[in-house]
């Protein structure tokens, strides 16, 4: 079989010859073949002729495309089919979004094989939005942005269509040093005013925003609590799962993301009271013709008792700020409110870690940097009245 060569132990070389239907010169394919398995020499040289024959076939029906020639867009439809449709939520959401819009648009023509470097560098340099062009991106974009790019490559090169990883060159997009993210969040005259507005809400909206500013809990972590990770005697509450946005937009009910996001959260007694008093409301609700739900009793739900979807709170956010005429600021930044109330009561960014469910001190650190900083100086000007005292007796 001049066409089959045994290349080592239980490597095998096939080569096919078919014509170019432009230029009709025999063009050669080739293809490295293993065997997985013992056999015998003659179920050997059947097994081989047998794959040959597939091998062949792709090739004479143009099917075939050889690792050498094979494109990024062509490789991300196996990535996709073999690693990216196995992930759920939001890991899933943002790889196919930024393969779509910002990788396959710009390299998805070239050869995977070809790719350097200075390409993929450039790409997350040139990153621009898709709807608003003149906006700048965040940083948080273009790092997602480079960890789809190093899952596209990390796969390429361990299933063998390239020798070196390209991306091992690329460095993460970070934060330029002399730029520090100032967290956007409410002051407390604009909380007091905040509460009092919320006042003429709907009850599971007011008790909504009272949760996460006296929790900061994360808005799916809100979403995913029911009834009975509520313990109204000891006001404590039991974060356990998450609702997110899954795969084609459908909603998924997970556990929480790690350990540290699995806690418990102390929340006031003034929280009980309204909880006690928002369960009444609820009980009603589950008493009425339109529920339906059955196996689960979320806090947060529509009249059929089933949960909100994951962008309801953000919808209702944004709607409620214009309404009542309050300075918008992200669902999300209603968390950093929380953290820096606390933090400008003098609360300890290790009990304000845990409360958020940040996995490192660290990560709270980082994001109230500016907050805690202001602290300690408000700490350090408190000892001024033990001088002052001194210099007036």
């Amino acid at each position: 079989m001049a066409n089959i060569q045994k290349r080592g132990k239980n490597s095998y070389f096939f080569t096919v010859y078919v014509k170019n239907p432009v230029t009709g010169e025999n063009e050669r394919e080739t293809m490295t073949y293993k065997v997985t398995e013992e056999m015998s020499p003659k179920k050997l040289e059947k097994h081989l002729l047998m794959e040959y024959q597939k091998f062949e076939e792709e090739v004479k029906s143009g099917e075939y495309v050889s690792a050498s020639k094979i494109t990024v867009k062509q490789f991300s439809d196996l990535w996709v089919t073999n690693y990216v449709d196995t992930l759920e939520g939001s890991t899933y959401n943002n790889h196919l979004s930024k393969l779509k819009h910002h990788i396959l648009p710009v390299i998805g023509e070239k050869q995977i094989q070809s790719v350097s470097s200075l390409q993929l560098i450039n790409l997350l340099k040139n990153l621009k939005r898709v709807d608003k062009s003149d906006k700048p991106l965040s940083l948080r974009f273009k790092q997602d942005t480079y960890l789809t790019l190093k899952s596209i490559f990390k796969f390429a090169c361990k299933w063998g269509f390239i020798k070196k990883n390209p991306m091992d060159a690329v460095e993460k997009p970070q934060q330029k040093s002399e730029v520090r993210k100032v967290v956007n969040c409410y002051d407390e005259d604009e909380v007091h005013n905040l509460l009092l507005l919320a006042e003429k809400e709907l009850p599971h909206w007011r008790i909504y925003i009272i949760l996460l500013l006296t929790t900061g809990l994360r808005r799916g972590e809100s979403l995913g609590l029911e009834w009975s990770d509520i313990d109204l005697d000891n006001g404590i509450i039991d974060v356990r799962e998450n609702i997110t946005i899954g795969k084609h937009g459908k909603p998924v009910i997970k556990s929480t993301k790690s350990k540290s996001s699995d806690r418990l959260i102390s929340i006031p007694k003034h929280v009980v009271i309204e909880l006690r008093e928002y369960k009444k409301e609820w009980l009603k609700l589950r008493n009425d013709d339109a529920w339906i739900e059955e196996k689960r009793e979320w806090l947060f739900c529509n009249s059929t008792g089933k949960h909100f979807y994951p962008t309801t709170p953000t919808t209702f956010w944004m709607r409620f700020t214009k309404r009542a005429n309050v300075r918008h600021i992200r669902l999300h930044d209603l968390r950093h409110t929380s953290a820096t109330l606390l933090i400008a009561q003098g609360i300890h960014a290790k009990i304000i870690s845990e409360r958020l469910g940040h996995k490192k001190i660290s990560t709270t650190m980082d994001i109230y940097g500016h907050a805690l900083r202001s602290a300690d100086r408000a700490a350090a000007d408190s000892f001024d009245k033990f001088f002052a005292e001194k210099i007036s007796n």
